[in-house]
């Protein structure tokens, strides 16, 4: 396994310019996990085993449960196990903690449509609103063991995978705001087509092409 304190830049740490292997072997376990077969999800968990850091992978799967289900995050974390039987340390936050670090979270991945966005959640319903704020984007995506960077591709490849499109166009904002490349991004995407399929590649490839239009 590799190092997972590299960073993708020696001069901006926050900033990912280059889609290492590590990286890509985390987006392909990320969209296999959302939508794959358990063949698949093994495939991916042995390649990702020898490529990335163990404290990367084991934050991916804790995400999953947010965007695949904990069905999916269960199964995969068994499998995980198989290659690493010990649980990373980890501390949880307490929930003032949680809140403030999931409103700070949210803004830096949705930018200027952040304000539009809380509203738009908390006309759906006020716990939801609540949930996305202090479970999804404060207790999960501010965790420290993974930056937010690879996060956001992980979230673009799940819901590329899964065919939320709505999510898709959000995240892959998203992964912009919070300081990944395009040409990171693109080439994610490229490491995704053969999961996808020629259909949905190109449905996804489109959608990209009008976020980047923007």
């Amino acid at each position: 396994m590799r190092d997972g304190s590299m960073t993708a830049t020696a001069e901006d740490p926050s900033t990912l310019r280059v889609l290492d292997d590590a990286t890509r072997a985390l987006v392909r376990l990320a969209a296999v996990v959302s939508a794959g077969t358990e063949q698949a999800i093994r495939d991916e968990m042995s390649s990702v085993h020898e490529r990335a850091d163990a404290a990367w992978v084991e934050e991916l799967l804790l995400q999953s449960y947010l965007f695949a289900g904990f069905p999916r995050a269960l199964n995969a974390m068994r499998e995980w196990r198989r290659y690493e039987p010990e649980v990373a340390s980890s501390e949880p936050s307490d929930p003032e903690t949680r809140r403030a670090d999931g409103v700070a979270t949210c803004s830096a991945v949705y930018g200027s449509m952040y304000e539009r966005l809380r509203q738009n959640i908390r006309a759906l319903h006020p716990l939801l609103d609540d949930w996305m704020i202090t479970e999804g984007y404060g207790k999960v995506l501010s965790r420290p063991a993974l930056d937010l960077g690879r996060r956001e591709l992980c979230i673009v490849a799940a819901c590329a995978a899964s065919g939320q499109d709505r999510q898709l166009h959000s995240h892959l904002h998203g992964a912009m705001n919070v300081g990944v490349a395009t040409s990171v991004i693109d080439q994610s995407l490229d490491a995704l087509a053969d999961i996808l399929g020629p259909e949905r590649a190109r449905a996804v490839r489109l959608l990209w092409a009008r976020v980047k239009g923007k």
